[in-house]
């Protein structure tokens, strides 16, 4: 497959690397900033190209990793001249981006389309969904996540303190992998009650902190905290059930040992059974979500992150600005309740 890298960042580096490990030709890379995208053609032998319409034309496969403002019109492109896209989270800077997104994606049944959300393809994580939904630890009760890092001096002048660029602050860039895991585990919550906070950097009206409770009719319940002055970088995120407890630590790297504890506890009482995992070894999430969305091209069906749960993911992100705005638990507003998921 041909592969065009819209946006020669971080993200697009990795990616255009990983595809290209995978045995698939990069043919086409563009970002307004020249020069990296310069660096980036060099390195995998790709045509440096002045738009992303003209990169996106040489391509099978868009790979759109912008500032979250561009995200949606490279990826409306792509699909629109039948290209697959995979689109770096969020799946737009709000809501109405992504229900375009998934409208578009709607009427053209031959594209496949994925948002980047990684982490489902951690180890750890991947097995506590494995034991969660075979029924390890009982009939799920509640959650509790922390994600964070300790942002930079001089963050606000980046594309993410933008709020033209980024949409949202720590919400929109870490807290739609929380949704996202929540959502794949759990289903996509009932309602949302948030409150956000700029503690520290000078983001203007963008949020350096979010506090969140998700909550389900049936009164199951998420509290999470995602934050940009988590000085000590940290993932952590525990399930709880009427059986016992899945508890995810670290992400590898920076964020510390990976590993999964699985709780059981005694019905008779007394201290619970504890089994804990760890997982070593290079990360290896980018290259297996790669394989996931090729998988999707060559034999159909549908990746993970497809456009149905990317949306779910920013109706539950919308929600979440909706409440803090109004201090006050606000329903999640599902625009595709009543369509078809794809």
């Amino acid at each position: 497959m041909k592969i065009a890298i819209i946006g020669a960042g971080l993200i697009g580096v990795r990616r255009a690397r990983v595809a290209r490990a995978a045995g698939d030709e990069v043919v086409a890379v563009y970002d307004p900033d020249t020069a990296r995208a310069q660096l980036l053609a060099t390195e995998v032998r790709a045509c440096l190209s002045d738009s992303a319409e003209a990169a996106i034309a040489l391509s099978d496969i868009a790979v759109v990793a912008t500032p979250n403002k561009y995200l949606e019109p490279a990826a409306q492109r792509a699909m629109e001249t039948g290209r697959h896209v995979l689109i770096e989270k969020p799946m737009g800077r709000n809501l109405e981006e992504a229900h375009r997104l998934f409208k578009t994606q709607a009427t053209h049944r031959g594209v496949v389309f994925k948002v980047g959300f990684n982490h489902r393809y951690h180890p750890a994580i991947m097995a506590a969904h494995a034991a969660f939904t075979a029924g390890k630890i009982g009939t799920a009760t509640f959650l509790r996540a922390t994600y964070g890092h300790g942002g930079r001096p001089g963050c606000e002048k980046e594309w993410r303190g933008n709020p033209d660029l980024a949409g949202g602050g720590e919400l929109t860039d870490q807290g739609v992998h929380l949704l996202d895991l929540t959502c794949w585990l759990m289903n996509r919550p009932d309602w949302a009650f948030a409150q956000r906070r700029t503690f520290v950097w000078p983001l203007q009206e963008l949020e350096d902190n979010g506090f969140f409770t998700l909550g389900w009719n049936d009164g199951r319940l998420a509290q999470m905290h995602t934050s940009w002055t988590q000085w000590k970088n940290r993932f952590s995120y525990q399930i709880y059930g009427t059986a016992g407890a899945l508890e995810i630590e670290g992400l590898g790297g920076s964020y510390g040992e990976e590993s999964l504890t699985l709780t059981l506890r005694k019905p008779e009482g007394g201290a619970p059974d504890v089994q804990r995992q760890v997982f070593t070894g290079p990360d290896e999430s980018w290259r297996l979500e790669w394989e996931d969305f090729r998988r999707a091209i060559n034999q159909g069906g549908s990746p993970m992150g497809n456009a149905s749960e990317g949306l779910e993911v920013m109706a539950a992100l919308d929600a979440l600005y909706r409440s803090s705005d109004s201090f006050r638990p606000v329903t999640i507003d599902y625009p595709h309740r009543n369509e078809t998921r794809k």
